[in-house]
């Protein structure tokens, strides 16, 4: 009997090329989005699963609350750390660790040096015992206990020492800047599965005391937070890890900064488990590399795999039902001979499933071309071959049964439900009005294209309103290199400055800290006193040269910029005059701004720019000197600007600054990063998703064109009589298409009018996210309609007109 069933599937699959050629094109194109979409969540859903009591292992991270809002910083104090390993009820582990970043390391043995080597970390014994490696060479006993001890994951140690043994390179020194010293005591197998812990060294954590590359534990004070600064800890067993952040709320009370509370500013010591590690929003990782994972985005990925899957889901059920007049002869004579309602259905399911089966096979191709597509999105570790995977093969397997129900099901019961007796009288209808649910669905089909279609329209209007608003600094030909943090002195910067100065091209050049306009940011609480009353703020700082505002053409609109480069004096922006109360620029200058305890000048007022990514209103700003020189410096960043009228000739002069570079700085790597560069970094994730858009923009419209289509070839064939008689009848070709096309062209515009709300709310909603945003135009709404319109119109004229174009005779011929 299953011979058979499957027999007659392959027959009824092959008698119907075209519209099985639909079948298969739409599901494979859904079902390739939602393998991939499926991918990708399983990706990131599978980091740091793999450790033993994972349930217990958490980071301790920092939320500070001010009037101002909420701020966070992966790091704590380094004083927490001290305190808890002192003892806290509840604890079994306390794991801190110092992210370092060494300039160089030199292996002794050759004389080889590897420059900036990255995930290096200052640990103790306590990280081992939290966090269980597989030792290849030494023992985790006593392990980091001593100054200038180190640990290597078996990567890094075969990078160090290529030629030998890792039990050889047990016992062996690395050197660190020429000063630390550190003997190798173990070996640590790399982590075979995906996590976020990406450290490769690990130095003992005494030798930080009296290391040159950190400086975090000689401000081990209370009131001192540093994202370089992380805490592990493990919770015993039993305990429960409400009661030990009740324990990290009673310090963080008893050890709060009485001055900074009364100005509203508290401090939170926030529990993140290790399965948040990767999602949280409010914290790194510590892979800089890589684009962080969110949640929301997956949902979102997710919604859109659905939908298109949905699509392909639909276009099965309106070609079948369409089609169900055609096999009414073979459904009564099934019947007649004894066939139940079940056995048909279990036919039909049948055939859907060897369609599914085909349109899988075709989707495995589309994927892997989707993952190449997206390869510049997509993390180094997700490729094809994950696919693999013994819980992914399963998920796929997953999919396409409930595919086959969804599109099989409700086609098996409308073709299983004809009466035999009214079949074979050439009477054969279905129970339930067949034609109606095709309309809702073709409806249903054309909302997700249309929603699709304006969503792509407004992103990219809202991405080029921000990659062309003026932020109100220069970007055009101007880039910066920042120097080893390693010196202190200033006179390889003066020196590398000079160099670039004497550059041809070069037409400005300044020496500060970073881009007006970056990541990166310093703030300090500052305190201004009027007469009656007292204003406190985080106000942001610049630290730049008597160059800076010229090179990025700041303009001043009141005062004057500092008298020299160490001079304790402000230059403020507009944001922190309004902030102060002060209705004219001139009215800020000479007044006094009160920092820990000092009081400075307000010498000038610069005009508003832009310190982020346009999501973000312009924040109070003060523009300050060196003032910290005798002890560190600032000013660690060279800017210049180029000739804009000698763009081509940019490379050679690009060329001699790294000449310059390579002689003065031989063990750091050149690195030049240009201003335009660093905005388009701001809208990294805008420019994803108005990618990400566009593919299933396409792929939604594909697919339901397809289905459009396919439904066109089937109203056109059983109307070829009518078309035929009105042809003879004096019918224009206009007439006929119009005619024919009359009725889809209705459910478009009915699409597009339920599309319209559906996407101005998700799109309005998707906009406060920006300070500054387009508008919301009439005319994306209308040229998104008209797209799909236009679309629709094609793919139904060139079928219509076809068949319009017939000889009326053999359209009068037809049965």
């Amino acid at each position: 009997m299953f011979k058979n069933y499957w027999k007659t599937a392959f027959r009824n699959i092959t008698k119907h090329k075209f519209f099985s050629l639909i079948k298969i094109t739409s599901l494979a194109i859904g079902l390739s989005a939602s393998f991939v979409i499926g991918l990708m969540a399983y990706y990131d859903l599978s980091f740091d699963k793999f450790h033993p009591n994972r349930d217990r292992i958490h980071r301790i991270t920092t939320e500070f609350t001010t009037p101002d809002g909420k701020f966070y910083n992966s790091g704590v104090t380094v004083a927490l750390g001290t305190d808890l390993k002192e003892g806290l009820p509840g604890l079994e582990t306390v794991a801190p660790l110092f992210l370092t970043y060494p300039l160089y390391v030199k292996n002794l043995e050759n004389e080889k040096v590897f420059k900036k080597p990255k995930y290096v970390v200052y640990a103790d014994e306590g990280y081992f015992y939290l966090f269980k490696y597989r030792w290849l060479a030494g023992s985790n006993e006593n392990v980091l206990q001593n100054p200038n001890e180190l640990v290597l994951t078996e990567k890094r140690a075969k990078m160090y020492f290529p030629d030998k043994d890792l039990s050889e390179i047990v016992g062996s020194t690395l050197i660190y800047q020429d000063t630390i010293p550190t003997k190798i005591t173990g070996i640590v197998a790399n982590w075979e599965n995906r996590t976020d812990l990406v450290f490769e060294e690990f130095i003992s954590l005494k030798t930080a005391d009296n290391s040159d590359m950190t400086n975090l534990l000689k401000y081990s004070g209370w009131n001192s937070t540093s994202s370089a600064s992380q805490l592990f800890v493990g919770i015993a067993e039993n305990a429960s890890s409400k009661t030990i952040q009740s324990e990290l709320d009673k310090i963080a009370e008893k050890q709060a900064d009485a001055e900074m509370k009364s100005y509203g500013q508290t401090r939170k010591f926030y529990m993140q488990p290790i399965a948040d590690l990767h999602f949280d929003p409010n914290y790194n990782t510590f892979d800089f590399n890589s684009s962080r994972a969110s949640k929301s985005v997956l949902l979102s990925l997710g919604c859109i795999g659905l939908f298109l899957l949905l699509l392909g889901c639909v276009n099965f059920i309106n070609l079948n039902t369409a089609q169900a007049t055609q096999r009414a002869k073979e459904i009564g004579i099934r019947k007649t001979l004894g066939s139940s309602k079940k056995q048909l259905v279990y036919q039909f399911l049948g055939e859907t499933f060897l369609l599914t089966l085909a349109a899988a096979l075709l989707s495995l191709f589309l994927a892997f071309g989707l993952i190449r597509a997206f390869s510049d999105f997509l993390p180094a570790g997700l490729d094809f071959e994950l696919f693999s995977d013994p819980f992914l093969i399963l998920f796929m397997i997953l999919t396409l049964v409930v595919v086959t129900f969804l599109s099989g099901f409700y086609p098996g019961m409308v073709l299983s439900n004809f009466r035999p007796i009214s079949v074979l009288k050439n009477q054969g209808q279905a129970k339930g009005n067949k034609s109606l649910l095709r309309k809702y669905l073709t409806v249903f089909q054309f909302v997700i294209a249309q929603v699709f279609i304006i969503g792509t329209v407004l992103v990219g209007k809202q991405l080029n309103f921000l990659m062309t608003k003026d932020m109100g600094i220069k970007t055009e030909a101007v880039a910066n290199i920042q120097t080893p943090w390693h010196y202190e002195s200033m006179e390889k910067r003066m020196l590398f400055m000079n160099e670039i100065k004497a550059q041809p091209l070069v037409t400005g050049v300044s020496l500060s800290s970073h881009p007006p306009a970056s990541f990166s940011s310093n703030s300090s609480h500052v305190t201004y006193y009027a007469d009656d009353k007292e204003i406190n703020t985080e106000l942001l700082f610049l630290y730049g040269d008597r160059n800076y505002l010229n090179l990025y053409d700041i303009a001043l609109l009141a005062g004057r910029q500092q008298l020299n480069d160490t001079i304790r004096e402000f230059v403020i922006n507009e944001a922190y005059v309004k902030r102060l109360g002060f209705k004219n620029p001139q009215d800020a200058l000479g007044k006094m701004l009160k920092i820990n305890d000092e009081s400075y000048p307000i010498v000038g007022v610069m005009e508003n720019f832009n310190q982020r990514s346009l999501k973000s209103d312009i924040e109070p700003m003060a523009f300050a000197g060196d003032w910290y020189r005798e002890r560190f410096t600032r000013f660690n960043t060279v800017h210049f600007s180029l000739n804009t009228g000698q763009s081509p000739n940019w490379s050679e002069t690009l060329a001699q600054i790294e000449k310059s570079w390579n002689n003065i700085y031989p063990e750091a790597d050149f690195k030049v990063q240009f201003m335009d560069d660093m905005v388009q970094r701001f809208y990294e994730q805008e420019r994803r998703t108005s990618t990400l858009l566009q593919w299933a923009t396409s792929l939604a419209i594909l697919i339901s064109c397809l289905g459009l289509l396919g439904l066109v070839v089937y109203t056109t064939e059983r109307r070829t009589k009518e078309i035929g008689i009105r042809k003879v009848l004096g019918a224009s070709l206009t007439q006929l298409n119009v005619l024919l096309c009359k009725e889809f062209l209705i459910l478009v515009g009915i699409a597009f009018l339920i599309a319209a709300p559906i996407a101005w709310y998700g799109l309005h909603n998707w906009l406060q996210d920006f300070a500054y945003k387009t508008k919301m135009s009439w005319w994306v709404f209308a040229l998104s309609g008209m797209i799909m319109g236009i679309i629709s119109l094609i793919i139904m004229s060139i079928r219509t007109i076809a068949k319009a174009n017939t000889n009326p005779v053999k359209s009068l011929r037809t049965e």
